[in-house]
């Protein structure tokens, strides 16, 4: 046997090998009851959470993602996670005490309690079609490391990482997803830094590649331009207060300053990954210029040893997988809570296989966007976009109760879901990125709807 074929026989081996494990472990530690399969029985330990809340917002799609983006544009691509920090932090101070003292689990249940149940059903619609085309994302970006290491085609190996994942979301739920995350997260962390240390070992560190890039891949805005990184943070806020995984996340901890806590902690898990992810990019575009830049990342591989080669195989799968599963549980919440519960109103057992059954079928649905995929970075903001959305409904109602209607915030989710999607098909014209639409849109409609009721409504003004 070749030394090519035992180091692809090692890498194929720790993988399944890995995944068989970690499988094994979610079925033992899987969800017993509903209240397990959704929040844990609000019973996780902060470290445990902060860890869950960094890896589901910093998975496989921003991993891959992100080295793509520096790969093409420079190291300022790194805001697009360091972005995520700072988002992290906000949602610490201001909102993860609120999401917990809620009692909801669902971003569609926090903004009901203000805005009624016309709004918990707009915000469910456009939240599950937003965590669908971030699966989407999160199956390719999988792929892609997936493809590389194990030598499969892109197709199989979406296939493989949709396969394995659903162990994880349809038999775990988030009581045992949080803690096989701790496990993924450990290695993801670890195969980065592993990847860090071989590009720079690769290219003689940073000065050489300032002297053969172009000197916009090592300024704050390089390629992307302050425009795009300002909608990057502002999305990216918009996302972590408003997206149903962090709500369950929060909503998970097992008291109000331990959700607070966990958000903190979070934000600084993040900070040190934009930086590396940025630089293994940009060492790729230096090392590998003709290559196709989905593979910034995974094209390191090669050129370690086997068993590093199989140790951050490990790692990227491992982002894949997790990433996978939190999205497809959070899905699965907003249909069992806002669709299937009041339709069928079933006893508990039967609620329990009834979630196992949407997990599994909100988990495949993204398999039939793959193969159209755009830029795994674009679609993650645009996904951001549609959920900033919201987060400005939602941060209205408690921090703005007087400002709008329920009918105000159902007029405001549409119009702003249907403009944002408009706006991103067409490419952002006039250089106005989607994410200014979904920001602005909301708010618009919200003022305009109170303007309306203060010109019919006299008497009410004088009031005011």
């Amino acid at each position: 046997m070749t030394d090519d074929a035992l180091r692809h026989g090692l890498i194929v081996g720790s993988v399944l090998v890995y995944i068989v494990l970690t499988s094994l472990l979610a079925f033992v530690l899987r969800s017993r009851t509903n209240a397990q399969f959704m929040v844990g029985s609000r019973a996780l330990p902060a470290v445990v959470i902060a860890v869950l809340l960094m890896s589901e917002f910093i998975g496989a799609k921003s991993t891959v993602g992100t080295a793509q983006e520096a790969f093409e544009k420079g190291m300022a691509a790194g805001w697009s996670v360091l972005a995520a920090a700072i988002g992290f932090l906000l949602l610490g101070i201001f909102f993860a005490r609120q999401i917990y003292t809620s009692q909801q689990h669902t971003i569609s249940g926090l903004v009901e309690q203000r805005f009624g149940n016309g709004a918990r059903i707009a915000v469910s619609i456009i939240m599950i079609y937003a965590l669908l085309l971030v699966n989407v994302g999160n199956y390719v970006s999988g792929a892609a490391a997936l493809a590389t290491a194990l030598r499969l085609d892109l197709t199989t190996s979406t296939f493989v990482i949709a396969g394995f994942s659903a162990v994880y979301y349809v038999f775990g739920g988030l009581k045992s997803i949080a803690y096989v995350t701790v496990l993924h997260s450990a290695m993801k962390l670890f195969g980065i830094a592993m990847l860090v240390v071989v590009a720079a070992s690769l290219t003689g560190g940073i000065q050489p590649m300032r002297d053969a890039l172009p000197a916009s891949y090592f300024t704050w805005d390089g390629d992307i331009g302050a425009n795009t990184i300002f909608a990057w943070i502002v999305g990216t806020l918009g996302a972590i207060f408003s997206t149903q995984y962090i709500v369950q996340a929060i909503a998970a901890n097992r008291d109000a300053r331990a959700a607070r806590s966990s958000a903190l902690l979070a934000a600084l898990l993040c900070l040190p990954l934009g930086f590396a992810l940025a630089f293994v990019g940009v060492a790729a575009r230096y090392l590998f210029p003709d290559q196709d830049s989905l593979y910034a990342l995974p094209v390191f591989i090669d050129r370690m040893s086997s068993p590093m080669a199989a140790v951050v195989t490990v790692s990227l799968v491992a982002s894949a997988l997790v990433s996978v599963s939190t999205v497809a549980l959070a899905t699965t919440a907003l249909v069992m809570r806002d669709f299937y519960v009041p339709w069928r109103k079933p006893e508990p057992e039967a609620e329990l296989r009834a979630t196992r059954w949407v997990a599994l079928a909100v988990g495949l649905v993204p398999l039939l966007c793959v193969f159209v995929t755009p830029h795994i970075l674009q679609l993650s903001f645009f996904t951001r976009a549609l959920r900033l959305s919201i987060a400005i409904i939602a941060l209205t109602g408690v921090y703005l109760p007087w400002l709008g209607s329920g009918r105000g915030a159902v007029a405001a989710l549409v119009a702003s879901g249907v403009l944002t999607t408009i706006w991103y098909l067409l490419g952002n014209p006039l250089g106005i990125d989607n994410m200014y639409v979904a920001a602005v849109t909301p708010a618009a409609v919200l003022l305009l709807e109170r303007w309306i009721g203060r010109q019919g409504d006299p008497v009410r003004e004088q009031r005011v």
